[in-house]
């Protein structure tokens, strides 16, 4: 069995109740029904609508909705498929994506970092052309000088031609 690494809220919010129900040891059952043996599917059932109506969540969401929250909150952190493939315990990216849910925040927090990304881009390229247009500047004012200085010197050589000529 793969080591899942939890958040640091998790741990700390699991310490107790595991301390007080689950049995000891790494092995140990997390869920312990009321005479010491796991859990059965209608006693757990139970145990966590209650658990769920005290904490809050809606009357539909399922035990089983806890996976694909946790795997939608990991990939809001930027994790890759197959670190996330890892934590779930999937062994295909279909499987995956199956427990991954886009929602409309998720699009929006999508969006504001493509603007940003893009205004970023978009102000750089700016400092760049600006940058561009100073150094073409400097280079034309640098040059005028000596474009004029050939152009009188061109035109006092030829002056002087024509006067020897004479």
């Amino acid at each position: 069995m793969a080591v899942r690494v939890l958040p640091r809220f998790v741990l700390t919010d699991l310490r107790q109740p595991l301390e007080w129900f689950a049995e000891p040891g790494p092995d140990g059952l997390v869920f312990v029904g009321e005479r010491g043996a796991p859990f059965r599917r209608s006693a757990f059932g139970r145990k966590y609508r209650k658990a769920r109506k005290k904490a809050g969540p809606p009357d539909d969401f399922r035990f089983y909705d806890l996976r694909g929250t946790g795997n939608t909150l990991a990939a809001d952190t930027g994790a890759k498929l197959k670190d996330l493939m890892v934590r779930a315990g999937h062994s295909s990216a279909r499987a995956q994506l199956i427990y991954q849910h886009s929602e409309k925040r998720h699009q929006r927090k999508i969006a504001s970092a493509i603007d940003a990304d893009v205004r970023r881009q978009r102000q750089e390229a700016s400092e760049r052309g600006e940058r561009a247009g100073e150094l073409a500047s400097d280079r034309r004012a640098a040059s005028q000088p000596h474009r004029s200085r050939l152009r009188h010197g061109v035109a006092k050589a030829t002056e002087s031609r024509s006067r020897d000529s004479r």
